[in-house]
C-alpha cells in the first residue's frame, strides 16, 4: 500500500442486532476482519463506530420517526453496544446517536488530533450510516474512500443506486480487494 499516514479505516454499525440480520454474516465479517488486518500490517488506524443509547433511550425524541422505530425493535441492544469484532489496543470505539458516526460522537475530535484527513468507509447500512456519514465527512472536507463490498442494505435496489450512482459524486468507490492492492 502507499502512504496512507493520514489515513483511518471506520468500520460502522457492525454490532448485535444490525449484524444478525444478515443472510451471509460470516462470509462479511471474514472480510471485515481481513481488511482490518490489512489496516493494522499498514498502521492505519482502525475506529469501530456503534449506535448506541443510554438506558431509557434519553438521546431519542419522539419525533425522530426512524429512531423511534430502532428504539422499539433493538432496545435491548443499544444499550452499552460492542462491536461483533474485537478491537486490539491500538483500536478506538466511538459512540454516536444518529445515522452520521459523527453525529452525538466525538470522532471529528479524534480524526482531528490524529491529523486524519482520509477516510476508509465500511458499514451497514449503505442508505443509514455509510449515506449519512458520507455527505458529513465531505461536507467537513475528508477525502473519502468507500469499500463496496464491505457496505450491506437490506435494500439491495437502494444499495446499487448509492454505491454505482451517488457516492462516486463525493467518494472513491472500490472494493476492499482493490483498497489492499492500492
Amino acid at each position: 500500500m502507499k502512504d496512507l499516514k493520514n489515513t483511518a479505516l471506520l468500520v460502522m454499525d457492525l454490532q448485535q442486532g444490525i449484524i444478525d440480520r444478515l443472510d451471509n454474516k460470516d462470509e462479511y465479517l471474514e472480510k471485515v476482519k481481513n481488511t482490518i488486518s490489512v489496516a493494522h500490517e499498514n498502521n492505519i488506524p482502525v475506529i469501530f463506530v456503534v449506535v448506541g443509547f443510554r438506558e431509557g433511550f434519553p438521546e431519542i425524541s419522539t419525533n425522530n420517526k426512524a429512531f423511534n422505530t430502532i428504539k422499539e425493535n433493538l432496545s435491548n441492544t443499544m444499550i452499552n453496544p460492542t462491536p461483533v469484532i474485537e478491537l486490539t489496543n491500538k483500536d478506538l470505539l466511538v459512540t454516536k446517536h444518529r445515522f452520521s458516526a459523527f453525529s452525538g460522537s466525538d470522532l471529528e475530535i479524534l480524526l482531528r488530533s490524529g491529523n486524519i484527513t482520509h477516510l476508509v468507509l465500511a458499514g451497514i447500512s449503505t442508505s443509514g450510516v455509510v449515506l449519512s456519514t458520507t455527505r458529513e465527512a465531505a461536507d467537513k472536507d475528508f477525502k473519502i474512500t468507500i469499500l463496496s463490498d464491505l457496505c450491506y442494505d437490506f435494500d439491495k435496489d437502494v444499495h446499487t443506486i448509492l454505491i454505482n450512482k451517488v457516492f462516486p459524486r463525493q467518494a472513491n468507490v472500490i472494493t476492499s480487494e482493490e483498497w489492499k492492492l492500492s
